[in-house]
């Protein structure tokens, strides 16, 4: 038997090697275990209970916690359409969702005008009209304002319009380190290879696409196939929307395959947040939520085993 200092010196040894051996797949189980992405609630999902004043504004990030258990939320103007500017409430918005653990991503802005307005000055103020959402989004802690590239005129035209649009108001966004993203909203913004070049054209990294899952609907009975869509738009997504409406037996959506749409979404390598956008009749808003979110965790969990 050695000495007792090598004793100890061996015993020391094979402590650190039991250390190594034990924090190493720990670190790796974790790795592991990290998300293929995390799920946040579009506002939109409870418009109609919002429009009854079932709940206010002020409750969305609670009612986002408390009742489905979801901590990121995505504004809608609209139901706060004169408070902009006002920072007193906007404070007091940040700070309730802040004391429930919630973070704000983003606000949906409608009703502002056409940003590819044909009439440059009418572009303009649209443009104009924009600039104190982003403003209020920026105090809220969102990294984004989502737009709609409305326009008008031939194709080629309307690709030349929403981008000039959509660069003027990226710069200025670009000054409060915030991201000016393009839904698939109707029109020709539905079509994902118009809105895609529209994307090239304006080129700069505030400047994106929020793809949903459901909106490709481009006029009349004329529709753009959604998963084409979806592809098309993902090299330049800042953030996803998974549209939802109504659900069969097994809680699959009925209008779209939530497999084959989020492996789109991930082999883009996108793993940010995909928002619950429930649009449906048949369930109630919340039980469409729940049901929404179900089905995502479902699929996230399926498709963990290809994309480790």
């Amino acid at each position: 038997m050695g000495s007792l200092f090598q004793q100890r010196r061996h015993l020391l040894k094979s402590a650190a090697a039991i250390a190594s051996t034990t924090i190493l797949p720990t670190s790796l189980l974790a790795a592991e275990k990290a998300p293929l992405f995390k799920i946040s609630l579009a506002q939109w999902s409870l418009h109609r209970t919002l429009r009854s004043n079932k709940i206010d504004n002020l409750d969305f990030a609670k009612v986002s916690h408390e009742e489905f258990g979801i901590d990121a939320i995505e504004y809608v103007n609209q139901f706060f359409k004169d408070k902009a500017k006002d920072k007193k409430y906007i404070a007091e918005l940040r700070k309730r969702a802040e004391d429930h653990g919630v973070k704000s991503l983003l606000i949906m802005v409608d009703g502002e005008g056409q940003l590819g307005a044909a009439d440059p000055a009418k572009r303009l103020q649209t443009v104009e009209n924009h600039k104190k959402w982003v403003e209020a989004a920026h105090q809220l802690g969102c990294h984004s304002i989502r737009v709609n590239a409305a326009s008008s005129g031939s194709y080629e035209d309307q690709i030349e319009f929403a981008a000039d649009g959509l660069m003027q108001l990226t710069q200025f966004a670009e000054t409060f380190q915030m991201r000016v993203i393009v839904e698939n909203h109707g029109g020709y913004s539905s079509d994902g290879r118009w809105l895609s070049t529209v994307m090239q054209r304006v080129n700069h990294p505030h400047c994106g696409t929020l793809p949903d899952f459901g909106n490709f609907h481009i006029s009349n009975n004329a529709w753009y196939d959604r998963y084409t869509g979806v592809e098309e738009l993902m090299p330049f997504a800042h953030a996803v929307s998974a549209k939802s409406h109504n659900f069969d037996e097994a809680g699959n959506e009925t209008r779209t395959d939530y497999i084959k749409m989020m492996k789109i979404v991930l082999d883009a390598g996108y793993r940010g947040r995909v928002g619950i956008e429930y649009e449906g009749g048949n369930l109630d808003e919340y039980a469409g939520i729940k049901a929404t979110k179900k089905l995502l965790e479902e699929v996230k969990a399926e498709l963990a085993k290809d994309y480790a």
